[in-house]
């Protein structure tokens, strides 16, 4: 980390992957290029930093995911229909930040690939019920042990200790 006062510099043509040496200095450049900005206050800013973690463990996980032609939002979405069967997908959208479009359009790509069906809400007939398919199901227990190796893949370069710390401080967003 960077003292207070010192910005770090970030290079334009930089990736969001790190290697695991520069991950606790997210945000800063490769040495010697010529093509460098300063970040400024960003590099102290903790919204930021988590951003550059977002993006570097979204890279990671949808390398991971691309096997299985599934997206990050995509298999989010499969696991919150497979917590939650009948779940609606406007509380979806909002338990995972989707716009209502964006979502429906997702939908549409899951139900068409099989792995998802709409059904008639019965708590609300405006609504669809989600659920998963037997071959949604089948998918999500295939990807489970990828995500979990992803998983653990960063506690052990974050260090357990401090994973486990990570995890629970950020806990707070989790009802926000």
């Amino acid at each position: 980390m960077a003292p207070l006062g010192r910005s770090r510099r970030l290079s334009l043509s930089e990736k969001p992957r790190k290697s695991a040496a520069q991950v606790g200095n997210a945000g800063a450049p490769a040495r010697g290029s010529s093509d460098q900005i300063s970040l400024g206050d960003l590099s102290e800013n903790l919204g930021y930093r988590i951003r550059r973690a977002q993006l570097w463990i979204f890279k990671d996980i949808g390398q991971s995911l691309a096997g299985f032609q599934l997206s990050p939002a995509q298999f989010s979405v499969l696991t919150i229909i497979d917590a939650n069967p009948g779940i609606n997908q406007l509380t979806i959208s909002s338990a995972l930040s989707i716009e209502r479009a964006g979502l429906g359009r997702l939908v549409d790509r899951l139900e068409r690939r099989g792995l998802v069906t709409r059904g008639a809400s019965s708590a609300n007939r405006r609504y669809y019920a989600l659920q998963l398919t037997t071959e949604g199901a089948a998918l999500l227990r295939r990807i489970r042990p990828v995500i979990a190796q992803r998983e653990d893949g960063l506690a052990a370069m974050l260090g357990r200790k401090l994973y486990r710390e990570l995890m629970q401080a950020l806990s707070v967003f989790l009802e926000k």
